[in-house]
């Protein structure tokens, strides 16, 4: 099997294409830009595992969420990797790659609000505000849980973060993983009260519809899973 699947990779050689990558670099651990001004993080890592099995060069640009798939229809990159959940409506606009990794939804809070659980923010009278990014499908969950009049959203979980570490909101719902790594970026200040919000969530690389660089990044996909570079990588 795993020799099928590296000849399916070989076998869509890319010629040492030039792949310019948008991405929200705002999103550990998927895409952050570290002290040194580079762009680094799993999804990174990911795509440049790829492009070693299709023979391929991936340089990131930082884009805002919110115009990243316009900005994908108007060619200003070749492909999106930005924690990217594939949802039905997005496949409207964009043609997604397999799925790539899955992720559960969780509720960050402030240390001293740990004991917090998911009943006292969806329950009828409660009064606690949720911090969420917009245009994303943890917004979307929040929205269904405390309804939009408690709902604050945000252009970015950096901003949402910061909004809950000075009280703005009680908690920022975010993927487990993403909440994981703010917690560890704001040690001492940050606690992951709920997990497990919403299972499911499958991550996809998202190209222009009809665009042949999906199939080679479908066997990228499958070559690093079946060598065990993805889960290294993980």
């Amino acid at each position: 099997v795993a020799a099928s699947l590296f000849g399916s990779a070989f076998a869509q050689d890319l010629g040492g294409r030039q792949i310019t990558v948008g991405s929200d670099t705002t999103y550990p651990p998927f895409e952050t830009v570290s002290e040194d001004g580079q762009i680094v993080g799993f999804d990174v890592d990911v795509v440049n595992a790829i492009c070693e099995k299709v023979n391929c060069h991936a340089t990131f640009q930082t884009t805002a969420w919110d115009g990243i798939f316009p900005a994908l229809a108007n060619g200003e990159f070749d492909m999106v990797a930005s924690g990217v959940t594939i949802t039905a409506e997005r496949a409207k606009v964009v043609e997604f790659t397999d799925p790539y990794f899955s992720v559960d939804q969780a509720i960050a809070v402030r240390v001293e609000d740990e004991g917090l659980t998911l009943d006292d923010f969806s329950k009828a009278g409660s009064t606690l505000l949720v911090g969420a990014q917009t245009g994303t499908t943890n917004a979307l969950t929040a929205e269904k849980l405390v309804g939009r009049d408690r709902l604050r959203l945000y252009d970015d979980f950096n901003a949402a973060v910061l909004g809950l570490i000075n009280g703005d909101v009680s908690g920022v719902l975010i993927d487990d993983v993403t909440a994981d790594a703010f917690v560890q970026q704001y040690a001492g200040q940050l606690a992951v009260a709920v997990r497990n919000v919403q299972s499911g969530d499958e991550l996809g690389f998202a190209v222009q519809p009809g665009d042949e660089l999906v199939d080679a990044l479908n066997a990228g996909i499958k070559a690093i899973k079946a060598d065990g570079t993805m889960d290294a990588l993980m």
